[in-house]
């Protein structure tokens, strides 16, 4: 996917769906190539925002003029343009485990 034809769309009521966003942006002129609200993926519920994709750079431009800070189910939207997906950090700890039984002070295993 091209991010700089990408949308993000924040701040959505979590009962918001896809069609909402669509409707959205259909009653104002602009048809989006998708629309995806980002669920969680262990409990399926919303997570409150989303990613909408143009089929020009223009069309992009204008769903973020006209959608951001518009109002959809009583929340008012923040929208920007993606970013591009940083990699994840994944900090488990890690720093090695113990590796056996050692006595440091006479240098040998018990």
């Amino acid at each position: 996917m091209h991010e700089e034809k990408k949308i993000y769309i924040g701040n959505l009521d979590y009962n918001a769906t896809e069609a909402d966003v669509r409707n959205l942006l259909e009653e104002n002129g602009i048809t989006a190539q998708s629309v995806n609200l980002i669920s969680d993926k262990y409990t399926g519920r919303a997570k409150g925002f989303g990613f909408v994709e143009f089929e020009t750079e223009e069309q992009t431009q204008q769903a973020i003029d006209l959608l951001n800070g518009k109002s959809l189910n009583g929340r008012t939207l923040k929208v920007s343009k993606a970013q591009k997906r940083q990699p994840r950090r994944d900090n488990f700890g890690g720093g090695g485990g113990g590796g056996g039984r050692f006595n440091r002070d006479r240098g040998r295993r018990y």
